[in-house]
């Protein structure tokens, strides 16, 4: 009998049909980010510190506040207004979404990260630790207690620089086919030769009524147009 073989991809659909995938990020990703994150909010401390001390017992009455709540507010803030990310995590390519891969709210991120305290038992996290790896999605008990997985989120692709154009409105009501055969051959002007540009004009003559060089004008007009230069 053949094992199973573990698997990080996580599938969902949504209920419009739409299929969404994400790879879950085990202990070690999770691990290096929680160490930098870590690392980040000792030296911000140490130097609340140092600022505290002129000021005395009230300074050092005001550093244990702000550093309390670092220690517990520090990746709730990051995870709801930073799409989910802590600066460790966004250094890894990960990221805290619910089960359902949607943005992580408000209240699901205080559960997660009040629930640190348990995960920490009962000593350096080997409560979360074991958790996370008898769990399918590695999931430390915060996170089954708030419905969250980590995914690896990897950072965007830089947008295609586009072609220098009159932004062109179509003549016509284009079809989806059509409209996405433009884009792309506006975003890859870079990657084409002229003569192959010329070529696929000619293909997509009848939609712009010339062809050669005048073609490709009109195509990346009309392309600049539907990307929404105006």
């Amino acid at each position: 009998m053949r094992a199973a073989v573990l698997d990080t991809l996580l599938e969902v659909e949504t209920p419009e049909g739409v299929e969404l995938q994400a790879h879950l990020a085990g202990p070690v990703p999770r691990a290096l980010a929680y160490a930098l994150d870590l690392v980040l909010r000792f030296v911000i401390v140490a130097l609340l510190g140092l600022l505290a001390v002129p000021a005395g017992g009230a300074g050092t009455g005001l550093m244990l506040v702000l550093a309390f709540l670092l220690e517990w507010f520090y990746p709730v803030a990051f995870e709801v207004w930073r799409n989910g990310q802590t600066p460790g995590k966004r250094r890894f390519g990960l990221a805290v979404v619910n089960q359902d891969l949607t943005p992580v709210r408000l209240d699901a991120a205080l559960v997660r990260n009040l629930l640190r305290a348990v995960d920490f038992l009962p000593f350096a996290y080997l409560g979360g630790l074991l958790g996370m790896s008898a769990s399918r999605r590695f999931q430390r008990l915060g996170d089954m207690a708030a419905g969250t997985v980590v995914v690896h989120r990897p950072p965007l692709a830089p947008a295609a620089a586009l072609p220098e154009c009159t932004p062109l409105m179509p003549a016509a009501p284009l079809s989806v086919a059509d409209q996405l055969a433009i884009i792309d051959f506006t975003q890859r002007h870079e990657q084409l030769s002229e003569a192959r540009q010329e070529e696929l004009a000619n293909i997509l003559a009848p939609l712009v009524g010339s062809g050669d060089q005048a073609a490709v004008r009109r195509l990346r007009g009309i392309g600049c147009w539907l990307l929404g230069t105006r």
